[in-house]
């Protein structure tokens, strides 16, 4: 007899009584994290590795293994067998108290992981610009603490690090920062000699400008009257009429509307 229904999964017991055994390796229960098996009595079940089902654990007083489960669908017309899964064996090979030892301690490891309230960034201030900068002014003395702590840190400028053949190795920072301390040496009578030229004209236009504020006052209340009397005459408007002879300002746009 032909029927048109849509054929339905059989429905499986909890704990399926077979004799078959798959021929895959067994599976082995201490190899499977913690969170992958429930070893509890009467409630053992597992992650299937080939579906990643749960599915049932039978024979645990003889020869354990998987009992055949659905997957791809499973609870629906069209669930389908899990064959590599179904009736593999199982290799107990942890006690009850270790599993849940070891599932007790991945607790609070699982809880570290979690999610925790996002807090705001603190706001920092923007970058100055590049023209807002005041460059430091580099000195031999600045130079020379900079290579003295950096000859404390250094094990190669120590003499603590050899090659192969038992040379000691040089640093090239330090080479770098002892050249440069050298240079800033010999240039130093130099800039000091530039440094104190700048300042004796500097004191010399300040002398000179404080000397001549009184003068410069005095030359402006001098011509303050004269001033004031051309800007009264620059306000006032010429008497008459308006002159006649400019062209007349036109009324209409050069650009009329079309």
């Amino acid at each position: 007899m032909t029927t048109t229904a849509t054929p339905t999964a059989r429905k499986r017991p909890r704990k399926t009584r077979t004799k078959k055994i798959n021929p895959l390796p067994p599976i082995t229960a201490s190899r499977l994290a913690s969170n992958e098996i429930d070893l509890a009595p009467g409630r053992e079940h597992m992650v299937c590795p080939e579906c990643r089902t749960w599915c049932p654990i039978t024979g645990m007083n003889g020869t354990p293994k998987l009992v055949p489960h659905h997957t791809d669908r499973a609870g629906t017309p069209n669930a389908r067998r899990c064959t590599a899964g179904s009736d593999r064996r199982v290799t107990i090979d942890i006690t009850v108290e270790d599993w849940r030892t070891v599932l007790t301690e991945a607790r609070p490891t699982t809880v570290s992981r979690r999610a925790t309230k996002v807090l705001p960034k603190p706001k920092t201030a923007p970058a100055p610009a590049a023209s807002q900068l005041t460059p430091a002014p580099l000195s031999a003395e600045t130079v020379r603490r900079a290579l003295r702590q950096h000859q404390q840190q250094c094990r190669a400028c120590r003499g603590e690090i050899a090659s192969r053949d038992g040379m000691p190795l040089p640093c090239r920072d330090g080479e770098r920062l002892a050249i440069t301390f050298l240079r800033l040496l010999r240039q130093e009578p130099r800039r000091r000699a530039v440094r104190d030229f700048f300042a004796r004209e500097r004191r010399q236009f300040d002398r000179q400008y404080a000397a001549a504020a009184p003068t410069r006052t005095a030359q402006w209340s001098a011509v303050l009257p004269q001033v004031a009397d051309a800007d009264t005459r620059r306000a006032q408007l010429p008497e008459g009429d308006a002159p006649t002879e400019s062209p007349a300002v036109p009324l209409t746009t050069l650009h009329p509307a079309a």
